[in-house]
């Protein structure tokens, strides 16, 4: 396996996550896949409890638009698991994210991702400028 590319103090936010027993896949680890399961909670997690992100009933949603993973090392359920966090480009209507997948206590990421997000107004699903609200909680995370 590749060497790690990302250590923990890469990040700005840290998002728990439990693996869980279905997460494993025949080969006894997290399958790949699951990762960006993780990457979308914890991004979810951060627009909605620090950016005010109204996923049911706000006027603006964020699409993914573009998504990849690199793998480093395997997790497997029963790992408990933080995913680092941060931006790295932030447009008008449109964010960058870089993510990464720790082992609770260690420095060295078992898994890199990035995506990006275009926020759309709900009805048109045209691309509209990123509330202020939400901007200024991307913009902590900026790198």
């Amino acid at each position: 396996m590749t060497t790690p590319q990302h250590a923990r103090s890469d990040y700005r936010f840290f998002q728990p996550i439990s693996t869980r027993w279905h997460d494993n896949d025949v080969y006894g680890h997290v399958n790949n896949v699951t990762y960006y399961s993780y990457f979308d909670s914890a991004v979810n997690t951060y627009l909605i409890e620090v950016g005010g992100l109204d996923i049911h009933h706000g006027n603006i949603v964020g699409f993914v638009v573009s998504s990849s993973c690199d793998y480093f090392a395997s997790i497997a359920f029963p790992d408990k698991i933080e995913v680092g966090l941060r931006v790295v480009k932030l447009g008008t209507s449109s964010v960058q994210y870089e993510l990464a997948v720790f082992k609770v206590g260690d420095d060295e990421a078992c898994a890199a991702g990035r995506f990006v997000h275009v926020f759309v107004d709900r009805t048109s699903n045209r691309p509209v400028a990123i509330p202020e609200n939400l901007r200024a909680a991307l913009t902590a995370l900026l790198m």
